[in-house]
């Protein structure tokens, strides 16, 4: 047994709960931290122009740039969680078969992605809603962020998901924070000094472009130097076994399914507020981003808790993988409550740390002292997809997200929105996800039950 071997039985088999949880959380959620603070520095920066139209033709880009998170998913989430299971399982040298299928199908993804945007950009953007003052500031923004960075944006996210299934969260949250930090310094140089005024969100666009090639260079480096009996950038390790393949895409292809219903849900949220005004839209682009932080935090949580589950629910270790769900859940309430607080005081100080113009302003603040209020159900939802996804069961995980996104959020802005108006779709978000926390519940509450025979398995 190596020494990486040996490492990973004593943190996924040995380690107390609450510090192997931690060990594989607390990286992983300073990088989910750093990856939301980029997010947003883009748009702080645009907003030090007053410029609305441009705040806005950057949020329009975001379900866009979901899209290359669903394809990261696939692979990521699919093969990544499918790595643990087999390590599990103590089959290593099928995990690397996987592993390596799991980079081949991340750069083709992002290839064709990339290429389908050029191809297709008048027509999908004003299907996100952009006008005549919003299309060419969400035009130059997504030729940097998705022509030109969607292959390393999506290899590196695959990588990060492989590192820190094999149990190397540290070298995973390190390359996504120093990719962070390096987007947050170029953005005002690219903005600001290098390119001429006018311009500044096509200086953002090349600070995130470039700081996404960094991160995966950075992951190139470490998986060449890691030596891991699992993780290679070398492709001739052959094909995964036709049962593994299929797993794969079973939890792979459901993970994907999630962004790309959350992506529906902002397309929605961004088209209904485009009806009332630009600075609604403005005002709900800044409050979608700012509400992230503990949702972020919750991502990285549950990212930490995966791999663990994972592990356990293949080694036929269910009370470990019980007490590992539990800790996680504890204290991602514990943030959630905490955040809704802080938003409650500081609505309109945030809002002003992005666009300081008045009607936006009074838009934000109101919006995101309402969507505060979804932060502790909204994680009780995505906290048993990600649990689903970690034990093998994609058809639960998929069904989850249909249900919260498709068959309840969406058609709730719809209603709210004919009730209400603009703070109907607002509100809809604490009311889907009050029903969806419930019914995941229910949902977990049954598979457990039925495994308790079952001792667990790759799936």
């Amino acid at each position: 047994m190596s020494r990486e071997e040996r490492e990973n039985k004593h943190l996924f088999e040995e380690l107390p709960v609450p510090k192997a949880v931690m060990t594989m959380a607390v990286p992983t959620i300073i990088s989910q931290l750093i990856i939301l603070i980029y997010n947003m520095a883009d748009t702080f920066f645009i907003g030090r122009t007053n410029d609305p139209f441009m705040v806005a033709g950057a949020s329009l880009i975001l379900p866009i740039f979901n899209v290359t998170i669903a394809v990261a998913n696939i692979a990521g989430v699919g093969g990544g969680t499918l790595v643990a299971r087999l390590l599990g399982s103590g089959r290593s040298d099928e995990a690397r078969r996987v592993a390596a299928f799991s980079l081949r199908f991340s750069a083709l993804g992002g290839l064709l992605f990339s290429l389908l945007t050029l191809s297709l950009m008048r027509p999908l953007l004003g299907l996100l809603g952009a006008s005549a003052d919003t299309y060419d500031y969400a035009r130059r923004y997504a030729l940097c962020v998705i022509v030109v960075g969607a292959v390393p944006t999506v290899l590196s996210m695959t990588m990060g998901n492989l590192l820190r299934n094999v149990g190397c969260a540290k070298q995973a949250g390190l390359g996504v924070s120093l990719g962070g930090i390096l987007n947050i310094l170029l953005d005002p140089l690219f903005m600001f000094v290098l390119l001429p005024r006018g311009n500044e969100i096509l200086g953002a666009g090349i600070a995130t472009a470039l700081s996404n090639i960094f991160t995966f260079g950075f992951f190139c480096v470490v998986i060449a130097r890691l030596h891991s009996p699992v993780l290679t950038l070398s492709q001739r390790v052959g094909m995964p076994e036709g049962r593994h393949l299929g797993s794969f895409f079973a939890v792979g292809l459901p993970a994907a399914m999630g962004p790309f219903l959350f992506d529906l849900d902002y397309i929605v949220i961004d088209r209904l507020m485009a009806s009332y005004s630009d600075r609604a839209l403005a005002a709900i682009g800044i409050v979608l981003k700012v509400e992230r932080l503990p949702l972020n935090a919750g991502v990285g949580l549950c990212l930490g808790m995966v791999p663990l589950a994972a592990y356990n629910f293949a080694a036929g270790n269910l009370r470990r993988m019980d007490d590992v769900l539990t800790f996680t859940r504890r204290v991602g309430i514990a943030i959630s409550v905490v955040s809704i607080v802080l938003y409650e005081l500081f609505a309109p100080e945030l809002i002003r740390l992005f666009l300081n113009d008045a009607v936006t302003v009074e838009y934000g603040s109101r919006f995101l002292r309402v969507r505060a209020l979804a932060t502790i159900v909204m994680f009780l939802s995505f906290i048993y997809v990600h649990f689903f996804q970690a034990v093998g069961r994609g058809g639960y995980a998929l069904g989850l997200a249909v249900s919260r996104w498709a068959l309840i959020n969406i058609p709730m802005l719809f209603v709210l929105n004919a009730l209400f108006g603009i703070y109907g779709i607002v509100w809809s978000q604490f009311v889907s996800d009050c029903i969806v926390a419930l019914y995941s519940f229910l949902i977990y509450r049954r598979f457990r039950r039925r495994t308790v025979l079952s001792g667990g398995g790759i799936g």
